[in-house]
């Protein structure tokens, strides 16, 4: 399963957003010092309609477009290719803050609407993820007033591809456990636990989206004995990895010392155990420049295999990537291009001289390695390019 963000905008795309998450000022064009985005998307299967044009050009001279998650074909693609190279399907991000300025539910509504209808045209699987990120003290019930609006009026679980964990539709809740989140003024672990009851109340299995260290309460994890009484509650725990490791070495000791006592934990407390894995990691036009470019390198894919591999061996039989189209942070699997706009000032990532589909490539090829389909060394061996000869290995 994928993270899917879906919350791109366009002006002129019915939704008054502007260049949501495309610039930093959406209401400016994207351009030197207003990108948001480390990587481009590859636009180049988009029908004229679905292109956005930006004043950014490529080294070709010809102009950089962008797209709208507001359009439904775009969105529908996005499923297709889905399909096409295997992944089973998404979590779609439903940001608790943005339930409560119309403007933003609105668009958020919109690509629900076009993920589930993708969803069953090309037989993917699709659930909802609430996000709590930047939530204030006592909101919470926003987000339990909205899963009941979506559960029981809209019944969006009743979709044959809503995803369903145990006979029971699964609804996923991130942030929860953080210490940087739980802090005065901030939505509390409390209400965390009472949100966790009530959604269970409606007879869902829940998911939550912990902190890497929620097991033994450290890193990124709040100190709190009651955390692991709360954890317990809920049906599927799915730790946050992205910036915790940075390259292969390390992702494959985080397998064998965090994860593999995390699915110990788990199996002893009949949950399931979802890992997150991701690509690469960027932020630097987000940053404002204050983040180096290419933070924590892809390496052709190599850094990925790692973590899938380190998260089989660990015992996990499923894997959450982060994320399908995440080009603000440089995660994104879907396709993106290697020639990027090269405008004065403007930095972006080339996607290593890539295809496109790399990563949609990998992602699947990987699905069929968790299921036992297909060894290790197969899976790296149809999706890793072949390693460049040095000069002395030279013929």
């Amino acid at each position: 399963m994928c993270g899917y963000q879906g919350w791109f905008n366009c002006p002129n795309d019915g939704m008054g957003l502007g260049w949501t998450h495309w610039a930093r000022n959406r209401r400016q064009p994207p351009g030197a010092g207003n990108l948001a985005i480390d990587l481009w998307p590859d636009v180049s299967e988009l029908t004229p309609a679905e292109r956005h044009p930006t004043p950014l050009r490529h080294a070709d001279g010809t102009q950089a477009e962008l797209f709208s998650s507001a359009n439904r074909t775009t969105v529908l693609r996005h499923f297709r290719w889905m399909r096409d190279y295997g992944i089973d399907g998404v979590f779609l991000q439903r940001f608790g803050n943005g339930l409560k300025r119309t403007e933003l539910k609105r668009h958020k509504d919109a690509v629900l609407s076009h993920v589930m209808a993708g969803a069953k045209q090309y037989g993917r699987t699709f659930a909802v993820m609430y996000d709590l990120s930047g939530m204030p003290n006592q909101s919470l019930d926003i987000v339990r007033r909205d899963w009941t609006a979506l559960h029981q009026q809209l019944k969006i679980t009743a979709s044959d591809r809503y995803q369903h964990h145990d006979g029971r539709p699964l609804v996923a809740v991130w942030g929860v456990g953080f210490h940087d989140r739980h802090q005065p003024g901030q939505y509390s672990l409390e209400e965390c636990e009472q949100l966790l009851r009530d959604l269970k109340a409606t007879g869902c299995a829940v998911m939550l989206g912990v902190p890497t260290g929620w097991r033994t309460g450290t890193r990124d994890s709040i100190e709190d004995d009651r955390l692991p009484g709360i954890l317990k509650q809920a049906d599927v725990l799915s730790p946050w990895t992205p910036g915790r490791y940075r390259n292969g070495a390390e992702a494959e000791r985080h397998g064998r010392k965090t994860w593999a006592p995390d699915v110990a934990w788990c199996r002893q407390n009949d949950l399931q155990f979802l890992p997150v894995v991701f690509p690469g990691f960027s932020w630097h036009n987000l940053k404002r420049g204050q983040a180096n470019l290419d933070q924590i390198p892809r390496d052709q894919g190599r850094f990925l295999w790692s973590q899938i591999a380190a998260a089989k061996q660990a015992g996990a039989d499923m894997l959450y990537v982060a994320m399908f189209d995440e080009v603000d942070e440089a995660t994104a699997i879907f396709k993106c291009t290697s020639q990027p706009p090269v405008s004065d000032g403007v930095q972006l990532l080339d996607h290593e001289g890539l295809p496109s589909d790399h990563y949609l490539k990998l992602v699947g090829v990987a699905g069929q390695y968790l299921r036992g389909e297909i060894t290790l060394s197969d899976g790296r061996q149809q999706t890793l390019p072949a390693p460049s000869l040095t000069p002395e290995a030279t013929p």
